[in-house]
């Protein structure tokens, strides 16, 4: 058995705590590859470190992360065109729109995110978005920008079926992350009726952690509690789960 996790920061300053010793219990956990979006500038360097000292297990994506977006997004971009040209990765990440704490860049985050789906199509790589309190901005933004090239997954997932089916009808796969262990969230009930071949697993390691364990620092090895619970929402064995959202992973990371 097999697991992929399609989201985690393990080049933080939290994750690098513990970094082998997590990934020792991934493997236990049977999470083979972990894939791994920026945030800014400064956290290049880290990701590439752990994408060098782990080259088969833990790869690296590039990309500003929306809320670190800043007047100046434009030297920001500059600086991520010049890793993409100089070295590989294997999706555009994490990008997207975050209007919950604050909506004054929202010009800024706009452009950026644009501009950075226009990276995606040069150098044929998938994305990895992110997208907080602006699902009708962001729907838009994508509808504009899809022109049949764009691919990828939308990151934490936790809209309804409506907003899912849309995101399903653009090309891209459902991030299914902590949030579908917690009773409240309400997550589970749309997730049931999403077609398992629009999903994939991920952590978002260190953060939304899942239970049992919410409350604790996240990390790729509990992806099998999230799996645990994706299977008992779909009423099928964790083997067939782990078979299909890991083919789901390979084909949304895949050359295009």
């Amino acid at each position: 058995m097999q697991l992929i996790d399609t989201h985690a920061h393990l080049y933080t300053i939290d994750c690098q705590k513990e970094l082998s010793l997590s990934l020792e219990r991934a493997q236990k956990n049977y999470v083979a590859k972990i894939y791994m979006p920026n945030i800014h500038e400064g956290t290049i360097a880290s990701m590439m470190d752990v994408a060098a000292a782990y080259p088969t297990t833990c790869l690296p994506m590039m990309g500003i992360h929306p809320c670190h977006i800043t007047k100046n997004f434009t030297s920001q971009l500059y600086l991520v065109e010049e890793w993409l040209a100089k070295d590989s990765f294997v999706a555009i990440g994490e990008i997207g729109i975050d209007l919950y704490h604050d909506t004054a860049l929202w010009k800024e985050q706009k452009e950026a995110f644009t501009i950075q789906l226009n990276l995606a199509k040069a150098y044929h790589l998938p994305l990895s978005i992110h997208c907080r309190n602006a699902s009708k901005e962001m729907m838009q933004l994508l509808e504009k920008a899809q022109d049949g090239s764009l691919r990828g997954i939308i990151h934490c997932f936790s809209g309804n079926l409506i907003e899912a089916e849309k995101y399903i009808q653009l090309g891209f796969s459902l991030g299914v992350g902590g949030l579908i262990t917690i009773l409240k969230s309400g997550l589970a009930e749309t997730i049931a009726a999403i077609d398992l071949k629009h999903l994939v697993l991920e952590t978002d390691s260190p953060y939304l952690t899942p239970e049992p364990y919410r409350g604790k620092r996240n990390e790729p090895g509990y992806l099998l509690y999230i799996a645990e619970k994706l299977a008992e929402i779909k009423q099928i064995t964790l083997t067939e789960i782990a078979s299909i959202t890991t083919q789901n992973a390979e084909k949304n990371f895949s050359p295009s």
